[in-house]
This record gives structure tokens, C-alpha cells and sequence, in this order.
């Protein structure tokens, strides 16, 4: 698989989204360089990379994937609050928020 999903991510994906795909992609313009960005989608794009789980999905688009190559997606809860995590082999720095990165 091309990008890893935690049972954390999982479990929390499958509430959220009652079985529409979870996106994850990736934007140009941040203070890094890149940033990434979560949304429900409607549906998977014809040319999307699904990775499939019981509950639910995680869809990524040709033109982010590349970015988000051997990426664990994780879900994170602490006393500062909750969010959703990418861990990027990819990455070369972060921001301190962790949703900005340069590559």
C-alpha cells in the first residue's frame, strides 16, 4: 500500500464520514511550501488511490500522491485537543502546527 491508515485514523475516519471517502491531498502555498488538507468527499475519482478499510476509505489524488508516498494517516488525541496526523517520509521540515511542509 502506497499509504498507511492507523486503527486510530480508522476508527474515527468510519464515525465522521459514515462511509464516504476520507480525502487527503495536498495544496501548494503554505508557510512550508505544501500543506495538507482533510474533506469528505461524495465519491472516489475514476483515478484516485482508495485505500479500503472495514468502515470506510481514504482517497488521494494523482497529483497529491506523489507528495504523500509511504504517508501514515493517524489520529491523534490529547489533552491540547484532537486532529488528524500525516506522518511524510517525504517531508524535508515542518511547520510546528504539522499541517505545512516543504519537501
Amino acid at each position: 500500500m502506497s499509504i498507511t491508515v492507523t486503527e486510530n485514523a480508522k476508527s474515527r475516519i468510519a464515525a465522521i464520514c459514515k462511509g464516504a471517502p476520507f480525502r487527503v491531498s495536498v495544496d501548494g502555498g503554505a508557510c512550508q511550501g505544501f500543506q495538507y488538507v482533510f474533506d469528505i468527499a461524495a465519491e472516489a475519482g475514476a483515478d484516485d488511490e482508495v485505500v479500503e478499510f472495514e468502515g470506510g476509505s481514504v482517497v488521494v489524488d494523482q497529483m497529491s500522491l506523489p507528495f504523500l508516498l509511504g504517508s501514515t494517516v493517524d489520529y491523534i488525541s490529547s489533552l491540547v485537543g484532537e486532529r488528524f496526523e500525516i506522518s511524510n517520509p517525504n517531508a524535508t521540515s515542518t511547520c510546528g502546527c504539522g499541517t505545512s511542509f516543504s519537501v
